[in-house]
């Protein structure tokens, strides 16, 4: 029996009908981003971090109605692990929530682990996707949204507990400033540079004809 295959077809049946940022594409690339980075970890357990990785979102508070985990308990029961192996693999989940574990840091190699996994999906050009397609989802207007960088994207860069993740974040980070920018220059937030103004002043003794 190949867990790890059955875990990804359980999260995309899960997670069929979610568009707004939490759906089995984001679980799939979380997964993705704890296996490169626990391959730079040898004191993990892969299986602990594969799993918690798939399930991380199983039992979201935004999503679903369930206690304890028991969406992932129900499955990682159905498969034949033992009650320790499934709360450890539980502990890593509950430790990757940002509203839940903020300023708290997981004290196992796996929980950072999955938590850095999760907070990298949060940055980054896929990060600014998600945020819009959650907003668009919950009829937030874009300056909501926007409002969400500086609550919480920009401050997960600071937040990455493995040198990996951290190495990674960089410069997913610096696209979001990138972003945050040119959106401020387009719609007008920031004042125009100088260059901008003669530009302008050039096409105001140039008005183009009717």
């Amino acid at each position: 029996m190949d867990v790890i295959r059955d875990a990804k077809e359980y999260v995309e049946e899960l997670f069929r009908n979610d568009s707004g940022g939490h759906d089995a594409e984001h679980t799939l690339r979380v997964y993705r981003n704890a296996m490169r980075i626990a391959g730079e970890v040898p004191e993990c357990d892969p299986e602990i971090v594969a799993l918690a990785a798939l399930l991380h979102d199983a039992d979201d508070h935004k999503l679903f109605h369930t206690e304890n985990d028991a969406n992932a308990r129900s499955f990682l029961k159905k498969h034949g692990f033992g009650q320790e192996r499934i709360d450890q693999i539980c502990r890593v989940i509950d430790s990757v929530s940002f509203s839940r574990n903020r300023g708290r840091r997981p004290d196992t190699a796996e929980g950072k682990i999955v938590q850095d996994a999760d907070r990298l999906d949060a940055i980054g050009a896929v990060g600014i996707a998600r945020t819009f397609a959650y907003g668009g989802e919950h009829g937030r207007p874009m300056s909501e949204s926007i409002e969400h960088f500086y609550e919480k994207l920009l401050l997960l860069k600071e937040e990455m507990n493995t040198p990996a993740a951290k190495k990674i974040a960089e410069e997913r980070h610096r696209f979001l400033e990138m972003f945050l920018n040119e959106y401020e220059r387009e719609t007008g937030q920031v004042p125009a540079s100088e260059e901008e103004k003669e530009e302008n002043h050039a096409e105001s003794d140039h008005p183009l004809p009717v």
